[in-house]
Formats: C-alpha cells, structure tokens, sequence
C-alpha cells in the first residue's frame, strides 16, 4: 500500500508557533495516519521538501536539517526508513511524504466496506485541534502540533475487530465521514462524538487535524472501550436510509462543514 500528502506552509502550518523539528514530525505523521486506516504497518517513506532561502528568518541550512530532525525522530518510533526524496527551492515551504506500507493480501482496511447496519467507532476525544489551532495554548495546542497516528490501533481494528471501513481524522468529522458514507454507498446516524477538553461541539464535529480514526464494524462485533489507554466511543451506525453520503446528527442533517482544500479557494 501506497499513500502521500503535502504539507504546506500556510495551509497545514504556520512559522508562527511551530519549529522545524514539529513541522517534520507532521509532514510524515499526516502520511503515516492514512497507513493507519488500512490497518498497514509503514515500511519506507520518501521526502520530497522545497524551502524558501529565510525560511521562517532562519537559513535553510540550518532550518532543512532540524526539519528532518523531527521527521526522521517519529520514523524511528514507527519503524519507517526514509529511503530517499529530493530537496529544492519554493517561495514557501512545500514538503511531500510517500509512505509504502504492509499488509497482508486482501486484508487491507477500506473506505467502501461499510454495510447498512454497521456500527460506527472513532478513537479519542475531536477537536483538540482545532480548538489548539485557535487558542494557541495549553494541552489542544500541543495536541495541534504533535499528532499521533493510530497505527497500532489500526492494526488492531484490522485484526481483532475486523474493520469493515475506516477513514483517520484529518479534514473533519463531518466531511470525512460523508466521504466514508459516500464510498459505501450509505448513509450514516451519529450522536454528538467525545469532545476534547475545552473544544466546542462544532470544533469537535468540524475541526480537522485531530488524526484519530473513525472506523465501522459489524453489528455486535465487541469492541472495547479503550485500546492501549486510547478511548474508542461508538458514536453511530451506517444505514441505507437516505441519500448516500447524507450524515444525520440526531434528528438533523449535518452539514459537512470541515475543511475542503477546494471549496475554500472557489470563487
């Protein structure tokens, strides 16, 4: 399995309030999370990085290689060997990680598996983020800067829980669960997921970057409340009521107001 993201300056980070180091870590942990929804197992990675020469008033020689300090820092926790990329000059940041991953064949974890009647599960509390995004401090701001990919929940959820779909965290609840739906051809019911200390419900339900997975299994399937000291909530169940895609928060449709790279810049 194969999977890569950008990460770019002014979009998924800002130099304000980020070193190069934090900024390393999540170019390879927002490529690493989308393994975890597969239930894979990162392998490689390969890093393509494009800087400007005062880059965050420091010089790129010495802002690249603490960038790569952070970078290869979470590899090493995850057992991922960066295998090569290539290095260039941008008016601002630009950095692409490939992450190569394992799983055996014909067990891979995803997005178009859901059946009507499956329950919906996601892992820790949302909009910590988001809510860190905005603030700028205490625990949800280092929770912004330091994502965790849930790889060895994702293996878990593969292997024990037998996921039938699962989508991580990272634009919204409520556009990455209409992306779920839409690829199962289904629609869903939830109730209000667990909050994160301090964040609002819309923060929670729209905010994106919390990089937690929202997976499904099927009806009775025991799953349990926590995973290596990680909450895992049932928050809903997948029906064919509806209009594939459509998300329904109680008695309400919800509107899948998180973050679309697209819909932001069209006029």
């Amino acid at each position: 399995m194969f999977t890569t993201d950008l990460l770019i300056e002014d979009v998924h980070f800002t130099g304000r309030g980020y070193t190069p180091a934090q900024a390393g870590r999540k170019a390879l942990a927002r490529s690493l999370s989308d393994i975890a929804a597969m239930g894979g197992t990162p392998r490689f990675c390969l890093v393509s990085l494009a800087v400007s020469e005062g880059a965050f008033g420091q010089k790129s020689s010495k802002w690249v290689p603490a960038f790569f300090r952070g970078l290869l820092r979470l590899a090493a926790e995850t057992g991922t060997v960066l295998a090569g990329g290539d290095l260039s000059h941008a008016e601002k940041v630009v950095c692409d990680v490939m992450v190569a991953g394992s799983v055996p064949r014909g067990e891979s974890i995803c997005r178009d598996g859901a059946r009507a009647g499956d329950e919906i599960y996601v892992s820790g509390f949302l909009g910590g983020s988001a809510h860190g995004l905005k603030t700028r401090q205490g625990s949800a701001w280092r929770r912004h800067l330091k994502p965790e990919p849930r790889l060895s929940l994702g293996q878990f959820a593969r292997e024990k829980l037998r996921a039938t779909a699962a989508i991580d965290l990272s634009d919204g609840l409520s556009l990455d669960l209409r992306r779920l739906a839409l690829e199962s051809g289904l629609a869903a019911e939830i109730s209000l997921p667990p909050i994160y200390p301090d964040a609002t419900p819309d923060e929670a339900l729209h905010g994106g970057e919390d990089y937690e997975l929202l997976f499904t299994v099927k009806k009775g399937t025991r799953v349990p409340g926590e995973f290596q000291g990680l909450a895992i909530t049932r928050i809903g169940t997948m029906t064919a009521k509806g209009s594939a895609g459509d998300v329904r928060l109680g008695d309400k449709k919800l509107k899948p107001l998180a973050y679309d790279h697209f819909a932001r810049h069209a006029k």
